[in-house]
């Protein structure tokens, strides 16, 4: 499978490299905010002979890049966060062009994994009023969006599951919280390729949830597998769409 690159930083070296492990060639490595230029996709001859694009670049030229990409038919993997008020735009873009792509706030698979029991425990934590909840995510300094997109898609299941908490709060507080809050903290320092926690807790004991990233290259190659299973499809679909639909095909 032949890949373009939109976007070149730390996020599109791991890629390359995970493509490259798996046999894939690198048809094309562009800037982050290609999308955003006034050329059309023909004037960028390596565009001709990529059979998928990945796309890690910054909130503002993930619409654009996406809607040249999918007026140029390409299937695409978004992997860059922070631009999700734009979805419903995005989904409308793709479905008009009849195009193709998968979007995530995080392609790590175990991160993924862990999203689904992340669900299945707040549905069971919170059948009981004992139990509080608390979420909490830690990134490398030069992490752009604060909280993170994963942390608002576990901060979302929190609240879906647990219907006495009502609203996110991500400010520090010089209060005491309310019953009906969720305190979504974040922390930035250092190299951390990225920790999420949720913390259930009650006066006899408190369970934790966590999920430790060692490196980009788990969030690299789902990335990867995610462009290698859109390649032949059409329409718009979340990450953990995708795993569902694969997980229906196991035996």
């Amino acid at each position: 499978m032949k890949i373009a690159l939109i976007g070149y930083g730390k996020m599109g070296r791991a890629v390359e490299q995970a493509a490259l492990e798996r046999g894939h060639e690198i048809a094309a490595r562009l800037g982050s905010a290609w999308g955003q230029g006034t050329a059309s996709g023909n004037e960028v001859p390596e565009l001709s002979d990529a059979q998928v694009c990945i796309e890690f670049s910054r909130p503002e030229a993930a619409l654009p890049n996406l809607r040249r990409i999918a007026e140029l038919g390409k299937p695409l993997v978004v992997g860059t966060t922070g631009w999700y008020r734009d979805l419903p735009l995005a989904r409308s873009v793709v479905e008009d062009k009849d195009a193709a792509c998968v979007y995530a706030p995080n392609f790590s698979l175990g991160l993924n994994l862990y999203l689904q029991v992340v669900e299945r425990a707040a549905r069971l934590f919170g059948s009981f009023e004992d139990y509080d909840v608390l979420a909490t995510e830690t990134h490398h300094r030069q992490k752009i969006d604060s909280p993170s997109g994963t942390a608002g898609t576990i901060g979302e299941i929190l609240l879906e599951q647990i219907p006495r908490k009502r609203r996110i709060v991500t400010d520090s507080l010089n209060r005491a919280i309310a019953p009906d809050e969720l305190h979504l903290l974040a922390g930035r320092a250092g190299h951390f390729p990225g920790t999420h926690s949720v913390i259930f807790d009650s006066p006899a004991d408190s369970v934790e949830l966590v999920h430790r990233a060692r490196s980009r290259l788990g969030f690299a190659l789902g990335a990867v597998l995610a462009a290698e299973w859109i390649q032949e499809r059409r329409g718009f679909y979340s990450f953990s769409r995708m795993l569902e639909e694969i997980l229906d095909t196991q035996p």
